[in-house]
């Protein structure tokens, strides 16, 4: 049985909002946060929580992305007042905070050539009551020194919200590796995806910290997990976090057939099943309405080189 109280969550990688520029991916513009601000303020009904990764903080690659002029503001400054206006033009009642968890920085000398971060908002309506100070490091590194300077940092960010009912529901929004491949392989065929030895180490750290912090079964894990649906690390997932994937079967789809008929991610011809939501054995799944595969016609297409998965659960009697 499932409560009446409903929540809305979002998952989505927007690619430093550099998908774009000319040269795809490049630097992160203006163009690219104006339109993915557009796409979600006129959704019928606004997710109560948004989960974003690939967010800059500030750097030479996100400096198009920021007011002229504005020395300090970070991306996500940008992007929340580029989210405002839109909320507004489109007469929507809700606004959202966002809580930004910084993750890694290039640099060379002072300069930062481009960051990585994660980030979660939260509709105005919704209660937040606690939130991590910092993303947890999942990260799992190379034992050489240069192997350790190169690794990008990888984290886990966490909210606690609360549902009209006062029920608690732990967030967490993380970003694993890509398999610990030669890039060239990995680039060549997409069924390396979740098949690298790193990743179960980081699906490892990434399951202590949602054990250590979860404050009840309530509890959703999203983001991308660079994994394809039955590949090891997306099996690990579901087995030591003890959660499940609500997609396959509301939507009807067998589970074997979501990297076919429902990528959320593409490179060249290649369309890849990369981006979940994991639910706990507290919540039930309800819809996953405003979601559309990766290269489909839709609100979404060309706006990231992912598209966003949006699905609504409640909390089970």
């Amino acid at each position: 049985m499932c409560r009446v109280v409903s929540l809305r969550v979002m998952t989505y990688n927007v690619r430093y909002f550099a998908n774009l520029a000319a040269v795809k991916g490049a630097a992160s513009t203006r163009r690219g946060i104006q339109e993915i601000a557009a796409a979600l303020a006129q959704l019928q009904e606004a997710p109560h929580v948004v989960c974003l990764q690939e967010v800059e903080t500030r750097s030479l690659r996100s400096s198009l992305s920021h007011d002229r002029g504005d020395r300090e503001q970070t991306q996500i400054e940008s992007y929340m007042q580029a989210l405002d206006a839109k909320l507004t033009e489109h007469s929507r009642p809700h606004r959202y905070r966002a809580h930004y968890f910084p993750a890694h920085s290039y640099r060379v000398g002072r300069a930062k050539i481009y960051t990585t971060g994660l980030a979660i908002l939260t509709r105005s309506d919704v209660q937040v009551r606690r939130r991590a100070e910092a993303g947890h490091d999942i990260t799992h590194r190379p034992k050489n020194r240069v192997g350790q300077w190169l690794k990008q940092s990888r984290i886990c960010a966490h909210v606690v919200v609360s549902d009209a009912e006062g029920h608690s529901i732990d967030i967490f929004n993380t970003h694993l590796s890509l398999p610990n491949l030669v890039s060239a392989r990995v680039h060549q065929t997409p069924e390396r995806m979740g098949y690298g030895k790193n990743q179960a180490k980081e699906i490892q750290a990434l399951a202590n910290f949602v054990a250590d912090n979860r404050s009840s079964d309530r509890y959703v894990v999203v983001g991308d997990f660079n994994s394809l649906p039955g590949s090891p690390a997306y099996d690990l997932i579901r087995d030591v976090l003890q959660v499940h994937d609500p997609f396959p079967d509301v939507m009807a789809v067998h589970p074997d057939d979501l990297r076919s008929e429902w990528p959320t991610a593409g490179f060249m011809r290649f369309r890849m099943r990369l981006d979940h939501i994991f639910a706990g054995p507290g919540l039930r799944w309800l819809d996953f309405e405003d979601t559309h595969p990766f290269g489909r016609q839709g609100r979404w297409k060309g706006l990231s080189d992912h598209v966003p998965i949006v699905g609504r659960f409640c909390s089970r009697g």
